[in-house]
C-alpha cells in the first residue's frame, strides 16, 4: 500500500492527542505556506474528540476552511449529519465565520443534483475547471469494518467515478455524497484515524499485498502528498503492516 506512516497508539484517547497535533502541525504550515488551510472533516464518533480539541486551540478561524469527505443525505440538523456532529464538537465553540463552513447541500430532495451543485461550489471555491482536481491541505477519513472510507463503500458503482469531486455513494439502498477517489488522492496530507477490535480484519486486508481494493475500498486511498495512519493497538492487534 505504498510508503504510508503508520503510528500505532495505545488506545482511542492516544490516537486522538497525537492526531491533534499532526492537524495543527498541518495547519500551521498552510497558513505559513499558503495564507489559508483547507480542511476536510470525516464522520464517525472516532474523530469528535479531536474536533473538540482543535475547538480549544486559538487559531485564526477567518483563514480556516472546512469541508466535508462525505454526508448523509439528510438534513443539516438530522442527529446522523456529519456537518452536525462537527458544528456542534467545534465550529459552535468558536468565532468560526460561516462563510467558511462549506457544507455538502442535502436539501434538493435529489442527492445527484445535490452532488452536482457541491461539484461546482468547490470548483469555484479553488477556482479549477471540470475536471480539474484541487488540492485540499488536510483531508481527515475514518474506515468502517468493511474497509470503507468517505462513503466509497465495497462494490459500489462510485468507486469507478474519476471524472467529479463529488458523487453520489449507496449504503443499503441509501444515498450519501461522497468526495471521489482521485479528488481525495490530490490531498496535500491525507490521515485515516481507526479505532477498535471491529477494525481488525478490514486492516489487514487493507495494509496486505493482495485484497482487491474493491472489496476494501480503503486501499484505493494513495494520495500524491503524505499518507498517515493513526490505529489503536487493539485495532492493529496481531497485524503486521506491509
Amino acid at each position: 500500500m505504498g510508503n504510508p506512516s503508520i503510528e500505532v497508539l495505545a488506545d482511542k484517547s492516544a490516537l486522538v492527542k497525537r492526531a491533534t497535533v499532526l492537524v495543527l502541525e498541518k495547519i500551521q504550515s498552510a497558513l505559513q505556506e499558503r495564507g489559508q488551510c483547507t480542511l476536510v472533516l470525516a464522520g464517525g464518533s472516532t474523530p469528535k474528540p479531536l474536533y473538540e480539541a482543535i475547538a480549544a486551540q486559538s487559531l485564526p478561524w477567518d483563514k480556516i476552511h472546512v469541508f466535508w469527505g462525505d454526508e448523509r443525505y439528510v438534513p443539516h440538523d438530522h442527529p446522523d449529519s456529519n456537518y452536525n456532529m462537527a458544528r456542534k464538537a467545534w465550529l459552535e465553540r468558536v468565532d468560526f465565520p460561516e462563510a467558511n463552513i462549506h457544507a455538502m447541500p442535502t436539501g434538493a430532495k435529489d442527492a445527484t443534483a445535490d452532488a452536482h451543485r457541491h461539484d461546482r461550489e468547490l470548483q469555484g471555491f479553488f477556482g479549477v475547471k471540470a475536471g480539474e482536481f484541487p488540492r485540499f491541505d488536510i483531508i481527515l477519513l475514518g474506515m468502517g469494518d468493511d474497509g470503507h472510507t468517505a462513503s466509497l463503500f465495497p462494490q459500489t458503482e462510485v468507486l469507478q467515478v474519476c471524472d467529479r469531486l463529488v458523487a453520489v455513494g449507496n449504503k443499503s439502498g441509501q444515498p450519501r455524497l461522497t468526495f471521489t477517489i482521485p479528488l481525495i488522492n490530490r490531498g496535500r496530507c491525507v490521515i485515516f484515524l481507526a479505532a477498535g477490535a471491529n477494525k481488525q480484519n478490514a486492516l489487514a486486508h487493507v495494509w496486505g499485498n493482495s485484497a482487491d481494493p474493491k472489496d476494501y475500498p480503503s486501499r484505493f486511498i494513495q494520495p500524491e502528498g503524505e499518507l498517515w495512519w493513526f490505529v489503536d493497538e487493539i485495532a492493529a492487534r496481531d497485524i503486521e503492516a506491509k
